[in-house]
């Protein structure tokens, strides 16, 4: 081989070189990616956090944080591998307020667990502004016989169902607030919503059963929502928290926050209910609503990215 012929083969061996060093690499993370970038700018993959954009909330009855860690044991392993607050407080007893204050923000002055003909409500919740912003919402509750049921049946009990008492937003309810029949398809198939509710019976919930039995059915529940697209994604967090303790920790309950991305984290940060509407509202991107404007920010609080 002549001195030529030579230069021309090192030539095309350090094209080929440089070639094969350019596709270990993608453009930045935008429209257009794994395209050659036109202004020529070169980045490695991107490693970023995905958003979550889905809260699904799943409520316990009259029990506290110890007693919650204690016998609940598949529940707290869920929280312990992802992240719990050790802070965290309802806001008065009995148990329709507090619903009623995750659910928008304050207990309009509840004090007692009627139905939603002695609670008429006005004005706005985290579903009906999930569903006037172009978000989504559903609730799922355990044993109750059709959609938006306002009055107790059997297990079901309406008091634990806070969208039943809005009544401004009565046509949303009508056809989001389900039974948890479709639950499971719906975390099968990536369809959970923005804003949901899981609520379970007064067996499930430890209302009138034990917490080895609501730990039983919020488990599978997780174990659903874990082996869903949702979960996959990165975008969904799982929330569960009790209503009110049993009158025995100053009202202080185990809540999760659990998510992907998250690992082995314990929140010291004060929090309570009203906390919980600001998170839904932040996942949400929409405005906090009453005293939600004034609660710790749980968002920050667990290091959950919603933008």
């Amino acid at each position: 081989m002549n001195r030529a012929a030579r230069i021309a083969v090192a030539v095309t061996t350090l094209v080929a070189s440089v070639v094969a060093l350019a596709v270990l690499f993608v453009v930045r993370d935008e429209p257009g990616a794994g395209k050659p970038s036109t202004g020529g700018t070169i980045a490695p993959v991107s490693t970023s956090v995905p958003r979550v954009t889905k809260v699904m909330v799943v409520m316990v009855e009259n029990h506290s944080l110890s007693q919650m860690k204690a016998g609940m044991p598949k529940t707290f392993a869920f929280a312990s591998k992802y992240a719990y607050a050790s802070n965290y407080y309802a806001i008065r007893h009995p148990s329709l307020p507090n619903y009623i204050a995750i659910a928008s923000g304050s207990t309009y002055g509840i004090t007692d667990d009627k139905p939603p003909s002695a609670h008429q409500l006005k004005g706005r919740s985290v579903f009906s502004q999930a569903l006037a912003n172009g978000r989504t919402a559903r609730t799922y509750a355990d044993s109750m016989p059709s959609n938006c049921y306002l009055s107790n049946y059997g297990y079901y009990a309406v008091r634990h169902n806070p969208w039943t008492y809005f009544v401004d937003s009565r046509t949303g309810c009508r056809k989001y607030d389900n039974p948890a029949s479709r639950f499971a398809t719906d975390a099968a198939g990536g369809h959970l919503p923005n804003v949901g509710f899981l609520i379970p019976n007064v067996v499930h919930d430890a209302h009138d059963g034990t917490l080895a039995q609501a730990d039983d059915w919020i488990a599978r529940r997780i174990n659903m929502m874990t082996s869903g697209p949702d979960w996959a994604a990165g975008r969904l967090a799982i929330v569960i928290t009790a209503d009110e303790d049993a009158h025995n920790e100053g009202n202080r309950v185990l809540t999760v926050v659990g998510s992907k991305y998250q690992a082995h984290k314990v929140v010291t940060t004060r929090l309570n209910h009203y906390s919980l509407t600001r998170f839904i509202e932040d996942v949400l991107h929409v405005s906090h609503l009453r005293n939600a404007r004034y609660a710790a920010d749980m968002r920050a609080a667990f290091g959950v990215r919603v933008s």
